[in-house]
């Protein structure tokens, strides 16, 4: 039982906290514990009240061929987006901080493409690979290479997603490496060019290693954001065609706010998040044996 000597010393502190408690109880705990709840029910336009299935929801998804299929998707389109857009992000920034002119209009451009609203770049994309009269119909026509419908057809789609991602989160990722440049001391560049060490190897044995928090926190952001995928495939694809583009948060999107399964929807939401810890700790304990953080 807490004294009331503990109370009078510390009632000040938990008032200030009670506001951050209050949204974090309402918009964290409350959504994990009703989502886990929904996640055991049958919960869909066939049942007027939620009915308690217990792991039915989980067992059914084993058998659920789009659910494997969209997973298979997301899986490649991971490995497609977070080391491209980690190398890109990393050689943008090196080259952002050693250039003399224009470094200002650099940076800016590089980090233009994060500016443009999410919805705005689908559709800027979207007449990008329209075909026929789309930016990219036409270069493929000026090198006759043909009239690729890069949206339709299912084994482009998911190249044509991956373009579009790795050219929006490169500059967004530069940020954070330009960050932990600043950070870099300069007399280990001093020291090195007085010994007459070459540019790669100075990146391999000074910049890349103190960048290694960095890769983690950025290895991590960018696992998260390959599952979160939505309002791009909402405007281009709708998970099309047959499904070739439909990623995880997606079909879940499309479970819970076009079929009206919540039941479902709660089971694939507890998946993705479980996949995420799980992998986010690998990375985690993977990479941190690998850090140098001075």
């Amino acid at each position: 039982m807490l004294s009331a000597k503990f109370w009078r010393d510390n009632s000040f502190a938990w008032l200030l906290l009670l506001p951050s408690l209050v949204f974090l109880i309402l918009f964290t705990f409350y959504p994990i514990g009703k989502t886990v709840i929904l996640s055991l029910q049958q919960s869909d336009l066939a049942a007027r009240e939620p009915i308690f299935i217990g792991l039915d929801n989980y067992k059914s998804l084993i058998g659920d061929s789009i659910f494997w299929k969209v997973m298979t998707n997301n899986f490649w389109f991971a490995i497609g987006t977070i080391p491209t857009s980690i190398a890109l992000a990393l050689a943008m920034a090196v080259f952002a901080n050693k250039a003399l002119r224009g470094k200002g209009f650099v940076r800016t451009a590089f980090f233009y493409p994060n500016v443009i609203p999410m919805i705005a770049i689908a559709n800027v994309w979207l007449f990008i690979y329209t075909p026929q009269y789309g930016l990219l119909s036409r270069a493929m026509k000026y090198v006759e290479k043909g009239d690729l419908n890069w949206l339709g057809n299912p084994d482009l789609v998911m190249w044509a997603l991956i373009v579009m991602i790795v050219w929006r989160e490169a500059g967004y990722f530069m940020i954070f490496y330009l960050a932990g440049l600043q950070n870099v001391s300069p007399d280990l560049y001093e020291a090195a060019d007085i010994d007459g060490a070459r540019p790669w190897l100075v990146f391999r044995k000074i910049t890349f290693p103190l960048l290694m928090p960095t890769t983690l926190f950025v290895m991590i952001v960018a696992l998260t954001n390959s599952f979160k995928l939505v309002d791009h495939l909402f405007i281009m694809t709708k998970g099309g065609p047959d499904n070739a583009s439909s990623l995880l948060l997606y079909y879940i999107y499309e479970q819970a706010f076009a079929f009206w399964d919540l039941g479902k929807a709660s089971t694939l939401t507890i998946v993705m998040i479980v996949l995420l810890l799980i992998i986010s700790a690998v990375q985690f304990f993977w990479m941190d044996k690998k850090v140098h953080y001075e």
